[in-house]
């Protein structure tokens, strides 16, 4: 069982390999050795390449089907074998790609399935190198397409032809690398016209052509190709080590430097495939190259589930800051709107909540605290100067009163009983139901479109959306930190349960249970052992804003059940979320 009982720094730590200080004992001469593949490399003109091309009913995999493949077996600059074929897809082909391809419904009437196309292209592959223009679009159908047929995905050596024209050519030549713009720059003879096999042919010239331009720059290999394509320089693949040893499941990572300072905190489902791959090129972010540069280990901790393991990172972020991480440093700079506690109260900007007034946020600076607070003023009369005030002192008042911004209660025009009515209204907008807020922004927004100051209207809408962000994120923080403690599931995908406390917003336990295993012993116990928490004023009583989102995510998740609920977990019916809602559909 993992729970938060554990010390943020334990967990696994890689140690550091010693230097042997003794002499290798001395040899009469140097064993053969076997030269790996790798290091022998398989010279292009050997490597048999199948070059595929699909036509699609739409961009996803996951939604759309394949209608056209196309493919063209090459080896040493011949063409051996090419395959073409038209399929029909279960859905109508949508008119805007009937237009693209030039392929129809009746054209594919008589066609056969993919099931029925998909076997003869894998065994035409087979033992083959696979070339695509934009590969993981087509590798992605041609996956999906297996999935839903039963065959065992292969698992595809690929070559992108896009990804190495990026490398290569340079804007001036090609300016966006698309399939026809490369296949005029090499001369193709066949012209890609969104028809499968053109494509595949148009394709084979550009590989050979950019091949061409490979040998230049003495890439003769595949594996030249390859490390080319990834271009991971020998000093970072050579701290691949560091990620062994580290969990396989779900955790939290930290890369530190030789002073064991924090350099990076990430998280993922799996460690370790995670932390090697900042060594090789699937990690492209120049600012991760740097700080694998300086990284001397890797210090992990492991996690029953993915949610306990994004908490962590939130927390750990929060307390090293460190300086490769660019979101989460700095939970302790969100802005509150604040309803001041005095005889006639004021909006407040402030950092921190300190008491159980009413709070608007938080906010992630200043500038969309204030366009909130302008939206409550227009709506409602709130005093804006930031003088404490006194019933039986007057002062004279400022030009919003002349105006009818203000009630004026700095000269007593407004008793405190008048006034409080307007912090009422402002109270009542925030927690509960925004729709006077609302009313008077869309009603200056419609004038103002009338009178086409359209950029007038925008700010009015900029300042509406800012404040229904805002409450809306008070509102479902507060409904969420106001059950003193819930229990919840959610299946874990091999027959078992992952489990989570939360007290106050706050996470303070979890677990996996094994599979087929009933959930509700291992919730007992997690309750048992979690964490006592203390709640605090505000909106976030316990822990960080982000890391209570973080929880109602995962709560939100599909198949998440809940098994113990202390109190009462509901925003509100006319709350801001409402209006967002409405807003977006143009009500």
């Amino acid at each position: 069982m993992s729970l938060f009982s554990q010390a943020p720094g334990g967990g696994h730590q890689t140690p550091p390999v010693p230097f042997s200080t003794q002499p290798s004992p001395p040899t009469a001469r140097s064993q053969p050795r076997q030269a790996s593949l790798e290091e022998l490399g398989r010279p292009l003109r050997d490597v048999t390449f199948v070059v595929v091309d699909l036509e699609t009913t739409g961009t996803r995999s996951a939604d759309n089907e394949i209608t056209e493949l196309g493919a063209v077996k090459v080896r040493g600059g011949q063409v051996l074998a090419e395959m073409a074929a038209l399929v029909r897809p279960a859905a109508p082909i949508p008119p805007f790609i009937s237009v693209l391809t030039g392929i129809t419904d009746a054209m594919v009437a008589t066609a056969p399935p993919i099931g029925a196309v998909l076997p003869a292209f894998l065994e035409f592959a087979h033992g083959s190198v696979l070339v695509a223009h934009n590969a993981p679009f087509d590798l992605g159908f041609l996956r999906q397409a297996c999935v839903r047929g039963g065959y065992p995905v292969p698992e595809w050596e690929y070559l992108d032809t896009l990804r190495i024209a990026r490398q290569i050519l340079t804007r001036d030549e090609c300016p966006d690398r698309t399939l026809a713009s490369l296949a005029r720059l090499f001369r193709a003879d066949a012209e890609p016209c969104h028809r499968a096999l053109a494509d595949a042919r148009a394709t084979v010239t550009v590989l050979h052509g950019l091949f061409e331009r490979l040998g230049n720059l003495g890439v003769t290999t595949l594996e030249d190709v390859h490390g080319f394509t990834r271009k991971v320089s020998p000093a970072r693949r050579r701290k691949r080590h560091l990620a062994d040893g580290l969990p396989t499941g779900p955790g939290v990572y930290v890369f530190r430097d030789r002073s064991g300072r924090a350099l990076y905190i990430g998280t993922s489902r799996s460690v370790r495939a995670r932390v090697r791959s900042y060594f090789t090129a699937s990690e492209p972010r120049a600012r991760m190259t740097e700080m694998v540069a300086t990284a001397e280990r890797v210090d992990a901790i492991a996690c029953a589930h993915a949610l306990e393991a994004e908490v962590r990172e939130l927390r750990l972020i929060a307390e090293y800051k460190p300086p490769y991480n660019r979101r989460s440093r700095h939970p302790e700079r969100a802005v509150y709107l604040r309803i001041t506690d005095e005889p006639f109260p004021r909006l407040a900007r402030v950092r921190a909540v300190r008491d159980g007034g009413t709070y608007l946020g938080p906010f992630a600076g200043t500038a969309g605290a204030e366009l909130a607070a302008a939206a409550i003023h227009a709506a409602i009369p709130l005093r804006q100067c930031t003088a404490r005030l006194s019933p039986r002192r007057s002062v004279p008042a400022c030009a919003l009163a002349e105006l009818g911004r203000c009630g004026a209660p700095c000269d007593g025009r407004e008793s405190p009983q008048e006034y409080a009515r307007h912090v009422e209204a402002a109270r009542r907008a925030i927690t509960t139901d925004p729709s006077v807020v609302v009313a008077a922004a869309r009603e200056r927004i419609d004038s103002l479109a009338a009178e086409e100051r359209f950029e007038d209207a925008a700010v009015q809408r900029d300042r509406l959306l800012a404040f229904l962000h805002g409450a809306r994120r008070l509102q479902r923080l507060s409904a969420l930190t106001g059950v003193a403690e819930m229990a919840a599931a959610s299946p874990s995908g091999d027959g078992g349960w992952d489990i989570a406390v939360i007290r106050h917003g706050r996470l303070v336990a979890a677990t996996r249970t094994p599979p087929r295993a009933h959930p509700r012993p291992w919730v007992a116990a997690a309750q048992a052992s979690a964490e006592t928490v203390c709640p605090g004023p505000g909106p976030t009583p316990c822990a960080s804003a982000e890391e209570t989102e973080r929880i109602q995510r995962w709560l939100s998740a599909p198949g998440v059940r809940l098994a113990v609920l202390d109190g009462e977990w509901a925003s509100p019916a006319n709350g801001a979320a409402r209006e967002m809602f409405r807003l977006g559909q143009g009500l």
